[in-house]
């Protein structure tokens, strides 16, 4: 088509993308010339506007290592994670769900752990909190034999892949459920930390007077055949950041309640007090079993 105003262009586009053989990426780019060139007609954007956006593309891209997913962050930042999260799980976004977003700091071959040991593997400072998980079907039955990938970030906000002070591995672990769907391990109570801001999602934040901080949680990706892949973030309750997570990640089925203890341990009266217990039910959905790709190695 030769183009003689600016109404052609759209048109040209969605004629080729019509000529897509495939029905699933053929409606996936016609919606997005649809919606992409509206936003650029409803913005009004300018020449030097979008000069600036490619470069930002570029740089995120650029800044995307084997420790660092800038693109991953951003999504996050922008709620589109956490949005096509609950889309495609919890009944197509009608009832509450244990799924959320993998988040940008997931690495494959978590050391194997059995039930009952510690994830923390070098002196790491912060309260002894004893974790149990159980699974279950949509039924309520327990799921023996998931696999349950953990790891979260440390007292001072980092995670090992991050923190060249901490062991390779630290404050991650791979468990299997036994009979009754329940893994347990110990580790040091997770808290609240900032996401990266020296790349463009920090910049973003400054512009729109946002803080960095996500609210204390863990992860916990489960595998089992014939289950979809459940990954779960697990809030903490206590946490002031929940209403402001700068990710858009906490969902009200994934805030848990950590119990404080302050009377001596009755196994390891050696563990310093107070200490937490955290118990919680994440129900597994049927379906394709698949790792997601890690966004670090």
């Amino acid at each position: 088509m030769i183009i003689k105003n600016e109404k052609d262009v759209t048109r040209a586009v969605l004629e080729v993308m019509e000529r897509t053989t495939d029905p699933r990426l053929r409606k996936i780019m016609i919606a997005l010339i649809e919606h992409l060139h509206g936003f650029i007609r409803d913005v009004e954007l300018t020449e030097k506007e979008f000069r600036a956006a490619t470069e930002l593309l570029n740089d995120i891209g650029q800044q995307k290592t084997d420790t660092h997913n800038e693109m991953v962050l951003m999504a996050g930042s922008l709620g589109v994670s956490s949005l096509v999260c609950l889309l495609n799980n919890g009944n197509n976004g009608q009832t509450e769900t244990s799924q959320s977003m993998l988040g940008p700091f997931w690495r494959l071959n978590s050391p194997s752990t059995e039930n009952g040991e510690s994830i923390v593997r070098s002196e790491t400072p912060g309260a002894r909190i004893f974790v149990d998980l159980c699974y279950v079907d949509t039924e309520g039955s327990p799921l023996e034999g998931v696999e349950v990938d953990v790891w979260h970030a440390s007292t001072v906000g980092l995670y090992e892949s991050q923190d060249p002070t901490q062991s390779d591995m630290n404050l991650r672990g791979k468990l299997t459920t036994d009979e009754t769907g329940r893994v347990w391990f110990s580790s040091i109570k997770p808290s609240g930390y900032p996401i990266p801001t020296d790349g463009i999602v920090g910049k973003l934040l400054a512009a729109q007077n946002r803080h960095p901080f996500r609210p204390a949680h863990f992860h916990a990706l489960a595998f089992k055949e014939g289950f979809k892949t459940l990954i779960s973030q697990i809030f903490s309750d206590d946490d002031e950041k929940l209403d402001t997570d700068a990710q858009f990640g906490v969902t009200e089925a994934l805030i848990a309640r950590y119990e404080r203890h302050e009377e001596t341990h009755s196994v390891d009266p050696l563990i310093d007090v107070p200490w937490y217990t955290l118990d919680c039910t994440l129900i597994m959905e049927h379906g394709e079993s698949e790792l997601p790709q890690p966004p670090i190695k």
